[in-house]
């Protein structure tokens, strides 16, 4: 028989076919899986930001629930079915405030729900049987502004404002001032510490917010 050469292209690799489909596949297979996983880090986000950002509202802004009424609050009693009872009050400068037929309420350092509890009890029985009542913040008390700013005094607070926006209320700082932090006592804080705050940080009801002087 004459002789044959064999081609050597012809011949049958002894590697898996797995392994030759896979080295083939590799990079497409990578590929994909990066395209997976981004696509998957999308569709999360939207579920973990709200999250987030209600975190931060917890931490720095005044949760209405556990909100601590102070002197300068203003808010509505509602008692069902007692007109004379239901009305608008404004906390006194020891943070109380004045009804008919109970007087004088202590109202500072109590949420809204504990206040209504207090009144309720205040009221029966010698007054309502089943007394019903609900009490709203309608304003907070304002903040104090003092130091590097160019008009020093009191604001009106609003909900989810920041150091920064205090002030610009204020009407921005002067050429001397230090622009980066704040220093802060907190309302109702019994040893009137000051806190060294960024101007990110949320503002509290109450807060007496001092910008320093920088130094040149």
């Amino acid at each position: 028989m004459p002789n044959q050469s064999i081609d050597p292209a012809r011949v049958p690799s002894s590697r898996p076919v797995s392994d030759r489909v896979g080295q083939g596949a590799r990079p497409g297979r990578l590929a994909a899986l990066l395209a997976t996983g981004f696509l998957a880090l999308v569709m999360l986000l939207p579920t973990l930001a709200p999250a987030a950002l209600a975190q931060q509202e917890a931490a720095d802004g005044p949760v209405t629930e556990n909100y601590r009424l102070g002197a300068g609050d203003r808010i509505r009693v509602n008692v069902f079915n007692q007109a004379d009872l239901t009305g608008e009050y404004t906390l006194d400068g020891a943070g109380r405030l004045s009804m008919l037929l109970i007087g004088q309420v202590e109202a500072a350092g109590k949420t809204a729900s504990e206040l209504e509890v207090s009144i309720v009890e205040a009221l029966r029985p010698d007054y309502l049987v089943n007394p019903r009542v609900t009490v709203q913040v309608l304003t907070y008390r304002p903040f104090y502004i003092i130091g590097e700013v160019n008009s020093a005094g009191d604001y009106p607070y609003v909900d989810g404002m920041t150091y920064l926006n205090a002030i610009a209320i204020a009407g921005g700082y002067t050429f001397r001032a230090k622009q980066d932090i704040v220093y802060v006592i907190r309302a109702g804080d019994p040893e009137d510490e000051e806190a060294r705050l960024p101007v990110s940080d949320r503002v509290q009801p109450g807060d007496i917010i001092r910008v320093d002087e920088r130094m040149f």
